[in-house]
């Protein structure tokens, strides 16, 4: 089972990798998670402010999760696929960023949100450095949107729509939807407070920000809830095991 994981994960990266430049070889790189340089400094050290105690509160987590459970790297390595696949995919949006989707909604399902922060940071990271997607100033900032407020809206929509009786492919394909445009969400803020509107301030501008995004970003959103729960079902019926570890799954029901 680990090496069908292991091909998997291979197979998202080499796709992710071949989609990215046959969509993107034509057009300018300031299409991209919110870019280098774009962020006044000060925000740009804010967020990274607001970001780092996630970060390490989640290597703590998945050091813990790894030390219990070790035969979980595989699963861990597929979350980080996952997410790196999805928000690869870009599509150009508001100047300065752009929408995509977000992938962090398998990762944070299956082992919390503070280890998904990790994972998404990374992530982001490596599209910085790789892709030119996003940048290394304004990484605080795209992680805190992506990567921990992001996951955090997937465990708690998750957690309450499975409390309420909800089926489990239901719950993740809510979770992972308004995970992706809870993200976004805070794009928004975050550009806003960055770049007031001159007559209507903060407002105004999440507005513009906001409405512009959702053009595109809802059918997005939609699509990578379907997605989530696709991957999500398959590994219900080769990885039932690993599940049950994470207690995502009790006994070998899925209902």
């Amino acid at each position: 089972m680990h090496k069908i994981l292991l091909r998997t994960s291979s197979l998202l990266i080499l796709f992710a990798f071949t989609t990215y430049f046959w969509l993107n070889s034509y057009k300018e790189a300031a299409a991209m998670h919110i870019m280098e340089g774009f962020l006044p400094i000060g925000w740009a050290i804010f967020w990274w402010l607001l970001t780092i105690p996630f970060i390490l509160y989640g290597l703590r987590n998945i050091q813990k999760k790894l030390k219990e459970n070790p035969e979980l790297k595989m699963m861990l390595g597929l979350s980080a696929a996952f997410a790196f696949v999805l928000s690869a995919l870009k599509i150009p949006s508001v100047t300065g960023s752009s929408s995509h989707p977000t992938g962090v909604g398998l990762g944070t399902i299956l082992f919390g949100p503070t280890v998904m922060t990790v994972l998404g940071t990374i992530v982001l990271l490596f599209q910085s450095l790789l892709l030119a997607h996003g940048g290394i100033t304004t990484l605080g900032a795209n992680a805190f949107s992506m990567a921990v407020i992001g996951p955090f809206i997937v465990f708690a929509i998750f957690k309450l729509t499975r409390k309420l009786g909800v089926s489990f492919s239901i719950a993740v394909f809510f979770a992972a939807m308004l995970g992706d445009l809870g993200t976004y969400l805070v794009t928004s803020i975050q550009l806003a407070l960055a770049f007031p509107a001159e007559v209507s301030g903060f407002l105004g501008s999440f507005t513009k920000f906001a409405s512009i995004f959702a053009l595109t970003q809802i059918p997005i959103a939609i699509s990578e809830g379907l997605l989530t729960v696709i991957v999500m079902n398959l590994l219900t019926k080769y990885n039932l095991s690993e599940l049950q570890q994470l207690k995502i799954l009790k006994g070998a029901s899925r209902s």
